[in-house]
């Protein structure tokens, strides 16, 4: 194969995960849609944090399992940084500590979403099937689930603007996780792009990587589609 070809369809595949990514990003789901609009009422914003915390607290478990597969100290190192980002180095910091803190600006204690007592069933389902898909699958896939990421710096701005446009009530030192991810998810999508163009030479190997990105997807959107229905109301 020459340079050229081979240049081409890298370039291609990259094209199709971009094209997944902002596509089937969970951005379009409705329930965004209307946080963004500032059509969100108190409780229906309360719910999602208590709910995204779920799944905000189960980033660094899968990002240990994807680690273990990892071959290499140099990208241990790497992918390390992602459980220090949301565990913190000490107590008080990290990820983690900053959604408590959006919690508590919103008026959630912190105990109350540490419990995990009233997440929804539907959420504990999407979050358990991608924790168990990074322990199950490949390293290519695993990190090919992470590249929702790579749409996560756009969506990080245009919620930072709704909320301190439409959710005033919820001081602005809530929004510290937003403005952190805006550059944490740059980086991290960048690194994992990297690896998944390098491990990815094959077109079954591609194949899978647009599957388990697409797949971590239908994660995002299956946890929105919990929150969104769980006060009964009619689906479309």
């Amino acid at each position: 194969m020459s340079t050229s070809t081979s240049t081409s369809r890298a370039t291609a595949f990259e094209d199709r995960l971009r094209t997944v990514a902002r596509e089937r990003y969970h951005d379009r789901h409705p329930f965004n849609v209307r946080m963004h609009q500032g059509e969100l009422t108190p409780d229906e914003l309360r719910r999602w944090i208590l709910n995204r915390f779920h799944y905000q607290r189960h980033i660094p478990v899968k990002d240990a399992l994807v680690l273990a597969k990892l071959d290499g100290p140099q990208l241990r190192r790497m992918w390390l940084r992602r459980i220090e980002e949301h565990d913190g180095r000490a107590e008080g910091e990290g990820g983690i500590e900053r959604w408590l803190r959006l919690g508590e600006a919103a008026g959630l204690d912190r105990a109350r979403l540490l419990s995990g007592a009233e997440v929804l069933p539907g959420v504990r389902l999407a979050v358990d099937g991608y924790v168990n898909f990074c322990r199950l699958r490949s390293p290519l896939e695993a990190v090919a689930a992470s590249l929702t990421e790579l749409s996560a710096p756009g969506i990080m701005r245009t919620r930072i603007a709704a909320f301190e446009r439409h959710y005033r009530w919820i001081d602005a030192d809530g929004l510290a996780y937003f403005r952190s991810r805006e550059t944490q998810g740059r980086q991290d999508s960048g690194e994992a792009l990297g690896l998944v163009l390098d491990w990815a030479r094959t077109e079954a190997d591609q194949e899978r990587a647009v599957a388990a990105l697409a797949f971590k997807c239908d994660v995002l959107w299956s946890l929105l589609d919990a929150i969104d229905y769980a006060d009964g109301k009619e689906r479309p």
